[in-house]
C-alpha cells in the first residue's frame, strides 16, 4: 500500500503549511501534493452539515482509501512519504485510525501559544467572511454552542489549543519516541535548527534545508459595512456551493474571497485584556502539558506573546539541556 510514513499532525495555524512546503524540498522526502487530505478524520464519508463553509470543506476530504493512496503513488523508491493534516492531534479517533493502518508512523507536532493560535484561527475565518461574529472574545464565547451544533473542528478556537489533553491521548496511542514536538516560535526564529531536528527525527540527512517558506499569512480586513455585506454573501455562497456541481460553487466563493481580502491589513495583535480573559481557560491544560513533556510553558500565561524553545522527541521524564533545546537537536 502507498501510505505515508509520517504526519505533520498539528496544530492548525501553527506553521504546518510552511513546514510541509519546506520538507517537500528535501530529496529524501515526498510530501503529498494535497497538503491537507484529512483522510483519517472520518471512517467513511464526512458529515453533510456544520457551520458556515463546512459542507464545502467536507466535500474536499479525500476519504476513500484508494484515492488517498494515489497521493503517494508518484513517490520514488526510497523516499519517506508524508502528509500534513493539522487536526490529527486534536481528533482522538483519527489517531486510532492512523495507528491501525500505519502503526510505525512518526508524528510531528507544532505547539503555538494557545491564545495566539485561537486568535489567528478566528482571524482566518472572520476575514474569510465565514465567522459572523466580528469580536474575538465573543466568538470564543460561542464555541461550546457551535460544538454542540456540530460545527467542524476548525471552529473550536479554544479547544484546539488544549494541547495537554491532546498529547495525553496521543501518548496512549503512540509511544513518545514516535512523536516530535517543538514550538511554533522556534520555527519562525530558528528554522534551520528546527528543520535539522525534524530530519534527524525522520532519519534522513540534515543540513539540506535552511528556511521556511512564507505560507498561509492571514490578512485582517477592516470591519466596514462593505466587509459585512460581502461576508453575508460569502456565507450564503458557501451554503450554495455545497449543492452546486463541480467547481461552480468554488468559483463563486473564490471571487467573494478576493473581494474580502482586497483591503486586508496585517493581523491585529492581541491585547493583554483579551489574553487576560482567556488565559484561565488554558492554565490547567498547560500544567498537564508541562507534566507530559517535562518542559515549562508558563510563558504562555504571561502578558507577553510567544517565545521560542524546542521541545524534544523523547520519552516522558527525560531531562533536556538548560539552553532550552533537546539534547538530540
Amino acid at each position: 500500500m502507498a501510505l505515508p510514513d509520517f504526519f505533520i499532525a498539528g496544530a492548525p495555524k501553527a506553521g504546518t503549511t510552511a513546514l510541509h512546503a519546506a520538507l517537500a524540498r528535501h530529496p529524501a522526502l515526498y510530501m503529498s501534493p494535497v497538503k491537507e487530505p484529512k483522510f483519517f478524520m472520518t471512517n467513511g464519508p464526512p458529515p453533510n452539515q456544520g457551520g458556515p463553509g463546512d459542507i464545502k470543506t467536507y466535500r474536499e476530504h479525500i476519504w476513500r482509501q484508494s484515492e488517498y493512496e494515489k497521493l503517494f503513488e508518484a513517490s520514488p523508491g526510497g523516499q519517506l512519504r508524508g502528509e500534513s493534516t493539522p487536526f490529527y492531534l486534536y481528533n482522538h479517533a483519527a489517531q486510532l485510525r492512523i495507528r491501525k493502518l500505519v502503526p510505525a508512523a512518526k508524528l510531528i507536532v507544532i505547539l503555538r501559544d494557545p491564545v495566539e493560535r485561537a486568535h489567528s484561527n478566528w482571524t482566518h475565518l472572520w476575514s474569510a467572511g465565514l465567522d459572523p461574529i466580528d469580536d474575538f472574545i465573543r466568538a470564543c464565547e460561542a464555541e461550546d454552542r457551535r460544538i454542540a451544533e456540530g460545527w467542524a473542528d476548525f471552529w473550536h478556537y479554544l479547544h484546539l489549543g488544549m494541547y495537554g489533553r491532546q498529547l495525553e491521548h496521543l501518548y496512549s496511542v503512540f509511544p513518545p519516541e514516535q512523536v516530535l514536538i517543538f514550538r511554533y516560535r522556534a520555527l519562525v526564529t530558528d528554522p534551520t535548527a528546527v528543520l535539522d531536528g525534524v530530519c534527524r527525527f525522520l532519519g534522513v540527512p540534515d543540513g539540506r534545508l535552511a528556511e521556511i517558506p512564507r505560507e498561509n499569512v492571514t490578512a485582517h480586513p477592516r470591519s466596514t459595512a462593505r466587509h459585512r455585506s460581502v461576508a453575508r454573501l460569502m456565507r450564503a455562497g458557501s451554503n450554495l456551493a455545497s449543492v452546486l456541481p463541480g467547481q461552480v460553487g468554488s468559483s463563486v466563493t473564490d471571487a467573494l474571497q478576493r473581494r474580502l481580502q482586497a483591503d486586508g491589513q496585517p493581523r491585529q495583535p492581541l491585547t493583554w485584556e483579551q489574553r487576560r480573559l482567556l488565559l484561565p481557560r488554558f492554565e490547567a491544560d498547560i500544567r498537564l502539558l508541562e507534566s507530559l513533556t517535562g518542559e515549562e510553558f508558563s510563558d504562555w500565561l504571561e502578558p507577553r506573546g510567544e517565545s521560542g524553545g524546542l521541545v524534544g522527541a523523547r520519552p516522558r521524564g527525560q531531562q533536556q539541556a538548560r539552553n532550552g533545546r533537546p539534547r538530540d537537536f
